[in-house]
């Protein structure tokens, strides 16, 4: 992804958009037919000193002013008139962009894919693996395993799509000369923008953008969106690694997850750096949205501070999917330590379970009141909920001891996680044989 934004990548989206806008303009006689092919020859960022243009950016407020002179010198003959025909700084610079954009979504699309691949076998090899759900940080009632692997799953899938979307529908040309009005090219410039936009594959929008930056902020929010997710994800395993809690744990490897100075720690290495990525890309990913307060048909300010947010915020959400879909790959789950961990609070999460078993023939009122006073008690006296409610006239006279014991059954009390694993698994699968 550095690559994509980088220096190199930079120059030569802006030098594709001055080939590709030769050629749309010989294509229609509107320069001579033997100018576009010379002015493409030059339109390759290894033949110019970045440093030498970066330096004189300073100067022009922008890389588009010494990009254009120093492509403009080394275009022979006559040809050389006909660089830059009709276009503008921000032209060259918001189409570069957008091409770079173009690969940059597609790099998320694949790394997000690694990711979703790796929930989803965790989601089918775990699909009767029981753990505790948690709610508000304490335990809950049981759920699978795979359940929880088929969310990431889901939310992977879903930022993949809207990803997908965006590339395929909201990328689009920027070419409006000075003021969008394509003045300089007279009756020419709409047909000379539209042949650009096809000969760049990108949309042609009704009217140039310039100050209207609602396609870009929907893109970078999209980001922002994804590197929430991925900060949720990596917190759940996180959490899981705590030692008290010990049911998941990264792939160890020689030198990963250690401490400085503690030789017994296992950290959640993949899981911190994406978290720390994501954090970083949310916050740009708020910022781009203050950008959009742009004066007029030209911006000051706003446009300008769009250039280092959108790479750096390409960069992070890369940056926070790739540790965290390692991690995934290689997750350890401790099966034993989840079954463990269910019953640590002695049989408390499958209260509600015993509630509904009890409310058919007493009311679910009732049924809440007698479970609520025997959880009561287990915590009191610490004993096992079961044995309580064993105890309890009102729960013998209506299950056997049997019955009684499958209550505490965890994957006795999952409802449809199956079916929710299930269908996760299939929108995955289906997803991924159409692409």
């Amino acid at each position: 992804m550095k690559a994509v934004f980088g220096d190199r990548a930079r120059l030569q989206g802006m030098l594709d958009f001055e080939a590709g806008l030769a050629r749309a303009q010989s294509a229609l006689s509107v320069i001579p037919a033997d100018a576009a092919p010379a002015i493409a020859a030059q339109a390759d960022a290894s033949l110019y000193d970045m440093a030498d243009i970066g330096r004189k950016a300073v100067l022009g407020g922008n890389l588009a002013i010494p990009l254009v002179k120093a492509l403009t010198e080394r275009v022979d003959g006559d040809a050389k008139r006909y660089v830059h025909w009709g276009a503008t700084s921000q032209d060259v610079i918001d189409t570069g962009l957008m091409l770079q954009i173009r690969e940059g979504l597609s790099l998320l699309e694949d790394d997000l894919t690694a990711l979703a691949d790796a929930c989803a076998m965790l989601a089918d090899a775990h699909r009767a693996t029981p753990m505790v759900g948690r709610s508000f940080m304490q335990h809950g009632l049981p759920m699978p395993f795979g359940l929880k692997a088929a969310g990431w799953l889901e939310a992977a899938h879903n930022a993949i799509t809207r990803l997908a979307r965006l590339r395929k529908e909201t990328l689009a040309l920027q070419f409006g000369g000075a003021v969008g009005t394509l003045a300089s090219l007279g009756e020419d410039g709409a047909r000379v923008r539209d042949r650009l936009a096809s000969d760049l594959d990108l949309h042609a929008p009704a009217t140039p953008w310039f100050t209207l930056r609602d396609r870009l902020v929907e893109i970078t929010s999209a980001l922002g969106i994804t590197a929430g997710l991925m900060n949720k994800i990596a917190g759940d395993i996180v959490l899981m690694m705590q030692t008290e809690v010990g049911e998941v744990f990264e792939p160890a490897a020689p030198g990963k997850g250690g401490s400085s100075t503690m030789p017994h720690k296992r950290n959640p290495v993949g899981a911190a750096t994406a978290r720390g990525a994501a954090l970083q890309a949310q916050a740009r990913a708020a910022a781009m949205f203050t950008t959009m307060d742009q004066q007029h048909e030209r911006a000051v300010g706003g446009w300008q501070a769009e250039w280092g947010l959108v790479p750096e915020l390409f960069v992070l959400t890369a940056a926070s999917i790739a540790p965290l879909a390692s991690a995934l790959a290689g997750l350890e789950v401790d099966a034993e330590r989840m079954r463990a961990n269910l019953e640590i609070t002695g049989g408390l999460v499958f209260a509600e379970a015993a509630m509904m078993k009890l409310a058919p023939d007493i009311g679910r009122m009732e049924a809440h009141h007698v479970v609520e006073a025997a959880c009561k008690t287990a915590i009191a006296e610490k004993r096992h909920l079961r044995d309580v409610l064993g105890e309890d006239e009102t729960v013998a006279a209506r299950l056997d001891s049997a019955a009684l014991e499958a209550l505490f059954e965890p994957m006795g009390y999952v409802g449809s996680s199956a079916t929710f694993i299930d269908r996760a698994l299939a929108a995955w699968a289906a997803f991924t044989k159409k692409a």
